[in-house]
Order: C-alpha cells, then structure tokens, then sequence
C-alpha cells in the first residue's frame, strides 16, 4: 500500500512538520504502508491523452500512488486544487476530492448547502461595501462575529460587540485595501468561548471533543491554547455531523457544532481537520482510523 500526502512541507523539511503529518508518518511506518510527503511545487502538470499512470514530480515522471491525502485544507491555493483534479483524472483516489475541498474552503458556500437542506445553520450575511450596519443590526443583531470566507483554526474571525466595533473593523479592513471577502454571522450566545468538534471517518463519528477557552475568548480552538474533553454523542449530535459530512461529501472532516440552549447549530466544516486535542482527550488512534477506511474502500490490505 503506497499513498502520497499534499502538505505545505516537503519530505526533507519533515522536522518542521505538523502533528498530523508526524502522526500520519509514524502510523504508516507501523503499518508497513509507504507514505510520502510532497510540496505542491515539487510537481508540474502536463496535460495529454498518452501517458495516463505517471505524473512529473521533481523533473521527472513519477508512477502514480494508490492514494491521496491533500492535508492543506481551508489553505488550499488554485495550484494545489489543480494537482489533485489532476491526479483524480488520472484514476487517483483522494481523500478529501478536489470538488468538496474547494466546496467547504468558502464558509459563505457551505453554510448555502448546508441551510438549503434544512440544516440549522447561524444567520449569516455576505459583507459589501459599502456596508449596510442598519440592515445588518436588524438581520444578525450584536454582537456578531466577522469571518474571512477562507481560514483555518480561528484565523481570520472576529467578534464585534456593536455596530461602532464593525464600523472601525470594516475601516480598518478598508484602509489595507484587502480583496479579501468576509461574512457576518450571527453570534450564538450559548456558545460563547465553548464548541463541539465532531471527527468522521467514513460516515461514521469516530471521536467527539468539547473545545473550551481558557482565557475567555469567544474562540475555543485548541491550536490557539483552549482545554479539550471527550464529549458525549447524541441523537442530534450525530445526526448534525454526519448528514452534514454527507451532504457536502467529506469522507475525511471535522463538523464544528455550536451549542444553541438544548441543541445545536452547524458552524462550518473542515476539510483537513487537525486531532492534536482530539488525540489527547479520546482513546482514538486518528491516522489508523484513516487507514483503514482507505484500505475498505479501496479494497487494499497491507
């Protein structure tokens, strides 16, 4: 069994890799499973009809792996999406595939899907300029919570406590004349500095973690300092996590669920969910739990 992860690292810079690759390395090499890491600027893509079981890496052709994990995510830039539709066209099973990793890097997008099947989603607005405060106090209320339409791990969102904070946020935003596009969602108060990350493999829940904020942000990441427990699942909880995992067609995903009074709500979906604290807080061995569904599916056995 032989299969290829998209990083932003290359196999040499493997020092310097995340946990999850490190994770994914050590797992391999005990499963006798050949595992290497490229950097999307190792490759060149050449299209044409002859040649269908190679692709150039390094200035050469290389035979193609039985599998790919693209491991850049909501990061993932147009070069990279056209090195995985590449190797897909060329019969490469990937996991997460190009279509829904392009899909859930806009959060505007999925949140689209996910509330056009019923899905309880946050109220949510596409920024414009200029921007309409009276309409949006009236629609999303304060405070309310701004987000890049692209971004990883609580990068890129803030919380506006009133209509003068977005006000001086959006000058700000203005004056660094950015085409970055962002969101306005609506603040869910229950969930302040606490949420649900939910980890599928498959279809199927592997691991539940409550993430909680330590130095009370209204961000309760782990990569950004906040504490983890494993989390009990539920009938919704399940249901919430795994429909949505099947309406956007992540095989491979972390659904981050807010606490909404006695429910919940779907916050947004990641395509190369990090399990750093998943790890730490559950009884779960994440990349094995990967392996195996890649070796099910595609009927390999090492």
């Amino acid at each position: 069994m032989e299969g290829w992860i998209l990083s932003k690292i290359k196999e040499e810079e493997i020092k310097d890799a995340s946990y999850e690759i490190l994770r994914f390395l050590e797992v391999a090499k005990k499963r006798n499973i050949k595992l290497h890491i490229f950097k999307p600027d190792q490759f060149d893509l050449i299209v044409t009809r002859e040649d269908k079981k190679s692709i150039i890496l390094d200035n050469k052709p290389i035979q193609l792996p039985q599998f790919l994990l693209p491991r850049e995510g909501a990061e993932t830039p147009y070069f990279s999406l056209a090195i995985i539709r590449h190797l897909e066209r060329l019969g490469v099973p990937t996991f997460n595939s190009s279509a829904c990793i392009e899909t859930v890097k806009d959060k505007l997008y999925t949140q689209q899907i996910l509330a056009a099947s019923n899905l309880p989603v946050p109220k949510t607005m596409l920024a414009r300029s200029p921007l309409n405060i009276d309409l949006i106090e009236k629609i999303i209320g304060f405070p309310a919570v701004v987000k890049t339409i692209s971004g990883a791990q609580g990068s890129g969102v803030f919380l506006c406590e009133s209509k003068g904070h977005l006000e001086d946020l959006m000058q700000l935003i203005g004056t660094a004349k950015t085409t970055t596009n962002f969101i306005i969602q609506e603040f869910i108060h229950n969930s302040r500095g606490r949420d649900l990350r939910v980890f599928i493999v498959g279809g199927r829940i592997i691991a539940c973690m409550e993430r909680v904020s330590k130095d009370g942000s209204f961000k309760a990441n782990f990569s950004r300092g906040g504490e983890v427990k494993q989390y009990p699942v539920n009938e919704e909880i399940e249901w919430l996590a795994t429909e949505s995992a099947r309406i956007l067609d992540l095989d491979i995903t972390g659904i981050d669920l807010l606490f909404d009074g006695e429910h919940f709500k779907v916050c947004e979906a990641n395509s190369s969910p990090g399990f750093k604290g998943l790890e730490k807080c559950c009884p779960i061995s994440i990349p094995d739990t990967i392996f195996d569904f890649i070796q099910v599916r595609l009927g390999l056995f090492s």
